[in-house]
């Protein structure tokens, strides 16, 4: 049986960057941030991933022997089972590539594949937000929108392996067309980049903004960062964007609520950053929406990892496979 004291070499790997650490109990010896480079292709991006390994194992005083394993976060569709990415939108080109497999004749370490948002969710679970809830739905909110789901403490995955879509659950039938190729998803309208578009749109529509000024005119260019200090000065556009958004965020919720009965459900991702002006318009739609008793029961709060989340819960989960 692999030490389950050793630490573990985890990996997060995004469309634009690779985290890479070396974690024992959910603390972080050394850490890795390089970027993805995903446009150079499958192999290009793998190299990064063996370098940023490389990178790690070079700071330490420890060989692959005294390392429990690697573990692995990525986003897209994930057979974890058979560490295999079988679709990435992050990673153009990626379909059935066996990421687990490539590290493992690698390093000749025992490497565990995850998806990012399960990873996530297993890290605020353990170790952040959500420690010591049972049951609990975890979104990251960002560019697009992501979840995990704990179920009884252990990870919902379904049947193959692709739960956990929360972003792509249809609140809208008329909405706007989103790239899984269906219409009214709630990532379309309740991301930061759905944000970003809502505010574009007002001032189109003739809205006065500071957010014109931020980014001199060229108001194609407005993103959920510009947005968040608007907000901070009032600015009304900016706070109609986040109001919009966490609005649309909460039909979401409702949905998750209604059908998972959580204990907690956390926000992470960057727009989680926005903190009660995206979470408190978001539980009046749940408190106003949901099941009364479901939602008086549930907790919605914001994640405490950040942009740890992703590589602690790959160690969680190494942590709690058989071996």
């Amino acid at each position: 049986m692999i030490g389950t004291r050793l630490p573990v070499l985890a990996v997060d790997l995004g469309g634009t960057k690779i985290l890479a650490a070396l974690i024992a109990d959910g603390k972080m010896m050394f850490k890795d941030y390089s970027p993805t480079h995903a446009v150079r292709g499958i192999h290009a991006v793998v190299k990064h991933i063996f370098e940023a390994i490389d990178r790690v194992i070079g700071q330490t005083d420890r060989d692959l022997s005294q390392i429990h394993s690697i573990s692995i976060a990525a986003a897209g569709a994930i057979d974890t089972k058979n560490g295999i990415i079988t679709l990435s939108p992050n990673l153009p080109g990626w379909r059935n590539v066996p990421l687990a497999k490539m590290v493992e004749e690698k390093y000749q370490a025992k490497t565990y594949l995850i998806h990012d948002a399960n990873a996530a969710a297993l890290g605020e679970h353990r170790y952040g937000a959500g420690k010591g809830v049972r049951n609990l739905v975890f979104l990251t909110v960002s560019t697009g929108i992501g979840g995990g789901i704990i179920i009884n403490n252990k990870i919902y995955e379904g049947a193959a392996g692709a739960a956990g879509e929360i972003g792509h659950m249809t609140i809208d039938i008329h909405g706007p067309m989103c790239l899984c190729g269906n219409t009214g998803c709630l990532e379309m309208l309740a991301s930061g980049t759905a944000m970003a578009r809502e505010a574009i749109r007002l001032i189109k529509a003739g809205k006065k903004s500071s957010l014109a000024d931020m980014v001199n005119g060229n108001i194609d260019t407005i993103t959920a960062r510009e947005i968040a200090t608007a907000a901070e000065d009032g600015d009304f556009v900016a706070i109609a964007a986040i109001n919009w958004s966490a609005t649309n965020l909460g039909v979401g919720l409702v949905n998750v609520v209604n059908i998972f009965n959580p204990e907690m459900i956390i926000i992470g991702g960057g727009v989680s950053n926005f903190g009660e002006l995206l979470l408190e318009p978001a539980r009046k739609v749940v408190g106003e929406r949901a099941f009364p008793y479901l939602a008086q029961m549930v907790k919605i709060v914001r994640a405490k990892l950040g942009d740890d989340a992703g590589v602690i819960g790959a160690e969680v989960f190494a942590k709690g496979q058989k071996t």
